[in-house]
């Protein structure tokens, strides 16, 4: 018994005063972290604030220039990624990298997969360790099923049990929720309740506040690639989280300022798509930002992209400033003050392997040619002006915009879109992926665009962004409008409600 307490007082990974430096780059300045058996330890900092840098240095692919690492009371010196997982520490990345040709437990064992005798595999005795596994975890996975098809939750999974193979007792979960819905997400909370239970020491980076409330028992803030907080979840809330991040207090973070709306920019009536939403009606007017909010499948993005053209529509029309559009042609919606930021902006808002100019001037290209030719200074002179008005961050204009941060990408994109001077602004999931500092930058270009008039339609499954932004909240169940909320009635709770069918509040369209 003694001995058990004992080990448990000894911390299963501390590092200590970290330094890593890239040419006269310094990324992380002060690394420090502490991670206990059994807990669950968020990591939250802007981007460029060293996580990044101080996670490559548990996983081995960095080495730190100083500092000391621990692991159970050991020193350790982690030269190669093979190193950290021989040492107990297994990284979940946002997006898994597996074989999707082979089964889960070939992905499971690759490299290492029991061998009789003769060395041949041994597939029975692998898919059975395999499927213990899967079950000891809760999912309804088998060994034998191949990768390809899976979701990004399963395959997520599927690294889990990797790590657990590999008696992993250190899990490092790098924005592991980013592309996971809602009940994706509630599994893959309980998975890791589980883990906590059996003594592992987790590690969870995430830009979602409400998230660390949920699972967290310990926080550590970086900013300027040092460590600016250390505290158990119970001592702290959003407000403390987002000013020890950003440097501002969460008053100023969502700068939406309630308004009198002007006329109606976009009117959409009885817009139906058969067997994806049905019968959809709402007006959006001038200084305005209406939010469609609801569950992951309830057709929120796909009315999006049939009032842009992108998608068909079977019923229903569509008028910006009073003026009907041609349905189904994007090209006129544009022409018509209609501009629309995709949810998917790496694969559908950008040219990653283009420059930051050639993506910003994108939508009006024909603008900056003379005598047929395209002026790359025009392409320049205009991406340097929406990137000053969006306050973006980037050396060379000429450089691949894949070589941006997600915030600096979601700028890109929403510059090319205002490059066409819309009306009508439709935004899908404004701030996905993208940390808390370039989150407040975003809300305030929105708010900016509505005090000139713009009217816009945002998307987005993060109630407290919909919440802190929208002076009215539509909410979408089943590919129906369930609710329409106004600023002062939007509360977490009455949009849940809304979202799962549970409620009648207030239908119809703005007055």
């Amino acid at each position: 018994m003694e001995t058990n307490t004992e080990s448990a007082r000894v911390p299963r990974l501390e590092l200590r005063h970290a330094r890593k430096s890239f040419g006269r780059v310094l990324a992380l300045a002060e690394g420090n972290l502490t991670l206990w058996p059994g807990e669950v330890h968020a990591l939250l900092g802007e981007n460029g604030a060293g996580k990044s840098t101080l996670v490559k240095i548990l996983a081995g692919v960095h080495q730190p220039d100083s500092g000391t690492l621990r692991i159970d009371g050991i020193e350790r010196q982690l030269s190669s990624p093979a190193q950290a997982r021989d040492a107990g520490i297994a990284v979940i990345y946002q997006e898994p990298t597996l074989f999707f040709d082979l089964s889960i437990a070939e992905n499971i064992y690759m490299g290492r997969q029991p061998v009789d005798r003769l060395g041949r595999i041994e597939y029975g005795t692998m898919c059975r360790e395999v499927d213990a596994l899967l079950v000891s975890l809760g999912v309804e996975l088998r060994a034998e099923q191949p990768v390809r098809g899976l979701s990004i939750a399963d395959q997520q999974v599927i690294e889990i049990a990797k790590a657990l193979s590999l008696n992993a007792n250190v899990l490092i979960m790098d924005e592991p929720t980013a592309a996971l819905s809602l009940p994706e997400v509630e599994r893959l909370f309980a998975i890791v309740r589980k883990l906590r239970e059996r003594g592992v020491a987790i590690l969870f980076i995430t830009h979602r506040l409400e998230e660390v409330f949920a699972l967290a028992q310990h926080v550590t803030i970086m900013r300027d690639g040092a460590k600016v907080s250390d505290a158990p979840v119970s001592e702290l809330n959003t407000a403390t989280i987002v000013a020890k991040m950003v440097g501002r207090d969460l008053e100023t973070f969502y700068p939406k300022a309630d308004v009198q709306p002007g006329e109606v920019l976009l009117s959409v009536r009885g817009l139906t798509r058969t067997g994806v939403f049905h019968d959809i009606s709402f007006d959006v007017r001038a200084g305005e930002i209406a939010a469609l909010a609801g569950l992951v499948g309830a057709g929120r993005s796909e009315v999006a992209r049939a009032i842009f053209g992108i998608d068909p529509s079977d019923s229903g029309h569509v008028h910006v400033a009073g003026k009907r559009l041609a349905m189904g042609q994007p090209a006129a919606s544009i022409r018509a003050g209609l501009a629309l930021v995709p949810e998917d902006r790496r694969q559908q808002g950008l040219a990653l392997e283009l420059s930051i100019a050639r993506n910003a001037s994108m939508t009006v290209l024909g603008r900056l040619t003379r005598f047929g030719l395209l002026s790359t200074a025009r392409e320049v002179a205009l991406a340097s002006r929406w990137g000053k008005q969006l306050q973006l961050k980037a050396s060379d204009l000429l450089a691949p915009v894949g070589t941006l941060s997600g915030g600096n990408q979601q700028k890109v994109v929403l510059g090319k879109w205002l490059a066409t001077g819309p009306k009508v602004l439709i935004i899908d999931e404004p701030t996905r992926g993208i940390d808390v500092g370039a989150k407040a930058e975003v809300y305030g270009t929105l708010a900016g665009l509505v005090r000139e008039g713009l009217a816009v339609l945002m998307i987005s499954s993060e109630l407290p962004e919909v919440i802190g932004m929208a002076d009215r909240v539509l909410v979408m169940h089943e590919g129906k409008i369930s609710a329409e909320l106004s600023r002062a009635e939007a509360t977490e709770e009455r949009i849940m409600a809304a979202a799962v069918g549970q409620s009648n509040i207030h239908l119809g369209h703005a007055a």
